[in-house]
């Protein structure tokens, strides 16, 4: 006999794949299984046995008005042929091989064709049955999707954190031990062996069984860090997977194709086995023209298997029609319901999960198969489709990766003293970071999506908060804590109005620093958050793109001390505003492009500090203004396009730091000798060729920087400037340096590379203050000094 076992390839899977066959493609398997068997038994019995016996008529030629054997036929069946006669004993004179030639002859010619074939048409019939079921688990397009779809829904059927996250979303957690899922999901091992292969204990993994006789198991732990890491690669695969499979509809479309051709194969073997069944007969006539060769022409032929051909028929043509009406069914069920569109609203309300996203496609249509199998793949499954899950888990590993000690080891302090923690690109905030109650200043850096917990209530020493590109929500609890606290918070943003609401509800704060844009339809208004409520506020500092100063700046004006407004380029044209600070004491206007020194700031009568660097300042005759501004200290009007300083700066007698660097100017004007309060001057990277003599008169200056600029000579006035500390000439074009330098006793730095100079004066070593590592200069003019200047200035 042929073995079913050879048959097997045409309907081998791998073991997993049951998930993805409901009870009726089960059922289909079992019914091609059992009409295989029909076939294979007929095949059987029609090599193995004689196919036909025949034996000739004796009835001469001129009676054989009926057909052959017509007579053979039991009453009621054909019509009385009157008294039978008695035929036993009858020789037909015909030896072995005539009678194989004759039934081999009748068998081919006198046979109908349904009764020869029948059991090889079963055969045929059923391994298409079984092709077009398991055709979609073979097709590469779909195959590779199944088998990847499989893989990671026994990881994540597999996974602790799926327990976990159910345990803890549904608070199963807080049950105690007896929750009735709250144990680990394990990985199920069976040995299997197939058709033809038993006792070769060949293993397979398959996925694991959803647990039905509940044990009391042990209590959720904390995942160790293996374990989280694998959870976190499970959500990246789950990600790529949907984006992948949710494009198209091939799985979808390929079942119901198979499924069609079932159908129709279905009605179309019915139909003819319906007709042609009746053409398996006991007795067969058979004539042919063999007298020369036998010396008969009509035979009497027996179809020794036609009995048992017709009940396998009727069995055959029995399981087809349950077959055909599972594939009925089927049709039913994928064009009834909308199998591209699943929903995970019943797993979103028992979980308490709300962000679990509902899919579609070829994702949707497997989701549906496997709820035929068991509703709870889904449920763990849809575990990795939600976001909250996933940065719960991220949150765990954070937990393990950045440790409380590790943490420690960060700190260090900074530009204000203060001990500070600062952290970038994380995928979070450990929650060991509120273990360091010492910390008193917090920077994080391009971190997403931070919540502060209610632990952020142990930072007791908080004081600093930096928020670089790291969106952070608040509970009311927190911003209870930080509201009097918190005395200095840093944002930067993409955008100002993703500024959070709670960071203008800091009563404590001191110093505000806001960076980010304003939408372009909103930058003319520059509209911010109402100040109001920080009643402590000292600095604003705002780097954005306004079109004036934001109006909200005026709600702090009886207490803002430094405000500070970055452009980055864009115009600043509504400056009015200003007027209302009356107690400012510092205001940069950096890069707001502007090209007169605007007049609201001569209205700010405690300004001290001044600072307009890169703008377009051409003219600065306004300076004259600055009178008004008594207590003015320092003036930096440095990166602009400024060609002369006016004879009005010698108003500015109080002035004590004058910037003019990275302009224009081509010379000095010598009332500026008569600003006697100038202790730092700055007009390097310009293109000065000579200095006023009256430089002289300035007694109080100590910082000098004229590097960068065209100079050839100095005056020797210059020197009577006794308290000069810092003397900046590199980059000229000064062929020598005058004795009078040494005259220069408190100076301690002097630079004077990338000049002509040929050499040093030796007066050099009068200047009890110059060491040699606060003289830059070539090496072969130091080499050119005596020897005992240089070793003065070596000297500790």
């Amino acid at each position: 006999m042929i073995p079913v076992a050879e048959f097997k390839q045409f309907t081998e899977q791998q073991p997993a794949f049951k998930v993805l066959k409901p009870w009726w493609d089960v059922l289909a398997e079992y019914l091609t299984v059992a009409m295989l068997m029909i076939g294979v038994f007929g095949c059987t019995l029609q090599v193995t046995q004689d196919k036909i016996i025949c034996l000739p008529s004796h009835e001469p030629r001129e009676n054989l008005s009926e057909a052959p054997c017509q007579q053979l036929l039991p009453r009621g069946i054909s019509e009385p042929m009157g008294d039978l006669r008695e035929l036993s004993g009858l020789k037909n004179n015909l030896d072995l091989q005539q009678y194989s030639f004759i039934n081999q002859l009748c068998y081919e010619t006198a046979l109908h064709w349904y009764a020869k074939y029948f059991p090889y048409l079963v055969v045929i019939h059923t391994l298409i049955f079984m092709v077009c079921t398991s055709f979609w688990f073979k097709f590469p397009g779909t195959s590779s999707k199944i088998e990847h779809f499989i893989s990671i829904l026994g990881k994540c059927f597999d996974s602790p954190w799926t327990t976990r996250a159910l345990s803890e979303v549904s608070g199963e957690n807080h049950k105690g031990p007896a929750a009735t899922t709250a144990g680990r999901a394990t990985v199920t091992v069976t040995t299997t062996a197939g058709p033809g292969k038993a006792g070769e204990g060949e293993k397979e993994k398959v996925l694991p069984e959803p647990e039905k006789v509940v044990t009391e198991p042990p209590a959720v732990t904390l995942l160790d860090k293996k374990e989280g890491e694998q959870a976190k690669a499970l959500f990246e695969k789950v990600k790529k997977f949907r984006v992948h499979v949710e494009e198209g509809d091939i799985l979808y479309t390929m079942y119901i194709r198979q499924t069609v051709l079932k159908v129709c194969k279905f009605l179309a073997i019915l139909v003819y086995n319906l007709v042609y069944v009746g053409k398996i007969s006991f007795l067969v006539a058979c004539r042919v023209e063999t007298s020369e060769v036998t010396g008969y022409a009509s035979f009497c032929c027996n179809h020794t298997k036609a009995h048992l051909f017709s009940k396998l028929a009727f069995c055959y043509i029995s399981f087809v029609c349950v077959y055909g009406i599972t594939c009925l069914y089927t049709l039913y069920w994928l064009f009834h319901r909308p199998l591209k569109e699943y929903s995970f609203r019943s797993v979103r309300e028992e979980t308490g999960m709300g962000d679990i996203p509902d899919v579609k496609n070829d994702f949707a249509f497997m989701l549906h198969l496997i709820d035929q199998y068991d509703s709870l793949y889904s449920k763990r499954f849809a575990v990795f489709l939600s976001e909250v899950s996933e940065s719960r888990l991220k949150q765990l590993n954070l937990n393990h990766e950045w440790t409380a000690e590790k943490l420690r080891q960060k700190l260090q302090r900074n530009a204000r003293g203060r001990l500070e923690l600062a952290l970038c690109m994380l995928p979070g905030l450990p929650d060991t970071v509120f273990e360091l109650s010492e910390v008193e200043a917090l920077r994080l850096e391009a971190i997403g999506d931070i919540t502060f917990p209610p632990g952020l209530s142990q930072l007791v020493h908080l004081q600093e908060l930096s928020l670089l590109h790291s969106p952070a929500r608040l509970p009311f609890s927190s911003q209870i804590f930080l509201r009097d606290r918190l005395k200095v918070i840093r944002i930067k943003c993409e955008e100002l109005r993703e500024v959070p609401l709670w960071v203008f509800g800091l009563r404590g704060l001191e110093e505000l620093h806001l960076e980010g844009l304003f939408p372009p339809e909103l930058a003319r208004a520059a509209t911010l958050e109402s100040l109001r409520e920080l009643k402590q506020l000292k600095v604003l500092s705002l780097r954005s793109n306004a079109g004036k100063v934001p109006a909200s700046v005026t709600d702090v004006a009886g207490h803002l001390q430094r405000l500070s407004l970055h452009n980055d380029g864009a115009r600043l044209l509504a400056l009015n505003s200003l007027k209302k600070l009356a107690a400012l004491r510092e205001l940069e206007l950096v890069a707001c492009g502007l090209e007169r020194i605007p007049h609201a700031v001569f209205s700010l009568g405690a300004l001290q500090e001044l600072d307009l660097r890169d703008n377009h300042l051409r003219s600065i005759e306004e300076i004259l203004s600055f009178q008004h501004c008594r207590k003015l200290l320092t003036l930096r009007l440095w990166h602009n396009q400024i060609a002369y300083v006016p004879e009005h700066v010698r108003k500015l007698r109080g002035l004590e730091q004058l910037y003019l660097s990275h302009n224009k100017l081509e010379t000095l004007p010598t009332q500026l000798g008569m600003c006697s309060s100038l202790r730092l001057l700055d007009v390097s990277h310009n293109g000065l060729h000579s200095l006023p003599a009256e430089l002289g008169l300035l007694q109080n200056l100590q910082h000098l920087a004229l590097s960068y600029n065209a100079l050839e000579f100095l005056p020797d006035e210059l020197f009577f400037c006794r308290k000069l500390r810092t003397l900046l000439l590199g980059y000229n074009h000064l062929s020598q340096l005058a004795p009078q330098v040494g005259a220069l006793r408190a100076l301690s730095r002097l630079e004077l590379k990338g000049n002509r100079l040929e050499a040093l004066p030796e007066e050099l070593g009068n200047c009890g203050g110059l060491k040699k590592s606060g003289l830059l200069v070539e090496d072969t003019l130091y080499d050119g000094l005596p020897a005992e200047v240089r070793d003065r200035m070596e000297a500790e």
